[in-house]
């Protein structure tokens, strides 16, 4: 019995195509945030998560610095895929106000060392 040359050829590609899809699947692990408290640096969150979208000065010389989770491209619309009837009708639908309010927020002593941590996602 003889294997098509087509067959014999597309058989490593398809396998290979599956691994790399099932390897590109892998989700990193959620960040330990107690562990990096007394060690983990603002300039490592910076590298990180880049520049912070706000910071506040605490009277003790603390600064805390908070990062969005996503991006906040429009607030109130939700660009989802909707069917309407038969039609298929594709469209936007306002979800109110709120938007992304999903925020990390590091605190940072004055020596720049992580004292404290919370996320609300």
């Amino acid at each position: 019995m003889k294997i098509n040359p087509a067959l014999k050829f597309s058989l490593p590609v398809i396998l290979s195509l599956v691994t790399v899809f099932l390897a590109s699947c892998k989700t990193t692990p959620p960040i330990d945030w107690n562990s990096r408290v007394g060690h983990y640096k603002y300039d490592q969150a910076v590298a990180e998560f880049g520049q912070p979208s706000r910071q506040a000065q605490l009277s003790d010389g603390q600064v805390i610095y908070k990062w969005s989770a996503q991006p906040n491209v429009n607030p109130n619309l939700n660009t989802g895929m909707s069917y309407y009837g038969s039609s298929g009708f594709v469209g936007a639908q306002p979800i109110g106000p709120g938007g992304n309010n999903q925020v990390l927020q590091l605190t940072f002593d004055t020596n720049g060392v992580l004292t404290a941590w919370s996320k609300n996602y």
